[in-house]
């Protein structure tokens, strides 16, 4: 079970993309994140995010929540990790 500081709305979107499946790391370079391309993955992400508890028991706000999760989407590389297709590309 991932353990996350779910007081910061960063990492709580960060758990909730991955854990739907919206994004994923790269295996063998763990600071890419990778979009998968998923609309419907999205789309949970967000509700799930949305439900995510801070530590005094309130969530975070869903303006806010929509504005993390297209931040961190549109820094994901898409489909495929660009330092592993740099690494294969010398074949």
């Amino acid at each position: 079970m991932m353990s996350a500081n779910f007081d910061d709305l960063s990492a709580a979107v960060r758990y909730a993309l991955e854990t739907t499946r919206a994004t994923t790391v790269c295996p063998f370079h763990d600071e890419v994140m990778i979009r998968v391309g998923d609309d419907a993955a999205e789309s949970h992400a967000y509700e799930r995010a949305k439900r995510i508890l801070k530590s005094d028991g309130t969530a975070h706000q869903p303006d806010a929540v929509r504005q993390e999760i297209g931040r961190q989407l549109a820094i994901a590389a898409d489909g495929r990790c660009p330092k592993c297709d740099r690494t294969g590309a010398a074949g």
